[in-house]
């Protein structure tokens, strides 16, 4: 079963705001990650507005709905990203921790402590339309307190599957995956993931855990456009996420 692949743009955004132009343009390369095979596309709206922006949430919604495609939203509890999501009526919804300072998303929820976090959230979106989604460490034993949350799927946090690359660690982080994976549907939810995914690492996570149904992929995907071309990579990474075995740069 392949993995549908959304594209997060947020590093597109943040080469453009290193200019502090228009140029490259989120929406243009949407597009053309939609053209070569991308089922959606991922947004993750920080605070500090260090990638993507409000307006690129509208532009890229718009320009979404006119294509009947999928986009996702990320990013945190706060108020003013629950009502954009609201307001625009976006397809998903995907609620991730944020601590001060990080770099990147670099842990799941504290389940069932943050519950009254999110819950609230999901009871406001989901009438809506809108698909809640929730970030959740590896671990199976937390899926039936995301369940309680009223969200829709979880999305399953893959560094530690990514980092293991290589190395013995990667039989035990695949399992603790796939457990995570199917302990969720055991509970009603559906599963997506992301996290540090790359060409080397998504054919085996594809063939291995079938429950998941959606990837979102960022970083990893830009940098290998840079080598590639965004049109290829693209490509490339949709295959990746039917399991098929896919040439990667060598950039080391």
């Amino acid at each position: 079963m392949a993995i549908n692949l959304s594209v997060n743009l947020n590093k597109v955004a943040l080469l453009r705001n290193s200019r502090g132009a228009q140029n490259p343009s989120p929406r243009t390369a949407g597009i053309c990650c939609l053209d070569h095979g991308a089922y959606g596309l991922t947004l993750h709206w920080r605070h500090d507005n260090r990638h993507t922006r409000a307006e690129d949430v509208r532009v890229l919604r718009a320009m979404t709905r006119e294509r009947g495609v999928e986009l996702n939203l990320e990013g945190d509890a706060r108020s003013e990203l629950v009502e954009l999501a609201a307001e625009l009526r976006v397809d998903q919804f995907t609620l991730v921790p944020v601590k001060p300072g990080e770099v990147t998303s670099d842990h799941g929820w504290d389940l069932p402590k943050d519950h009254a976090t999110i819950a609230p959230i999901v009871e406001r979106l989901k009438p809506l339309g809108i698909r809640c989604a929730i970030f959740v460490d590896p671990n199976p034993d937390l899926m039936k307190a995301a369940a309680a949350t009223g969200a829709d799927r979880v999305e399953i946090y893959t560094e530690p599957y990514a980092s293991a690359w290589g190395t013995p660690r990667l039989k035990a982080e695949l399992a603790r995956v796939k457990a995570t994976a199917q302990a969720a549907v055991a509970v009603g939810m559906q599963v997506n993931c992301g996290h540090d995914l790359n060409l080397r690492n998504t054919p085996l996570l594809a063939r291995e855990v079938p429950e998941i149904v959606e990837a979102s992929i960022g970083h990893a995907l830009i940098a290998d456009a840079l080598y590639l071309g965004l049109a290829e990579t693209v490509e490339r990474y949709v295959r990746a996420c039917r399991g098929e075995a896919v040439d990667a740069p060598i950039t080391q």
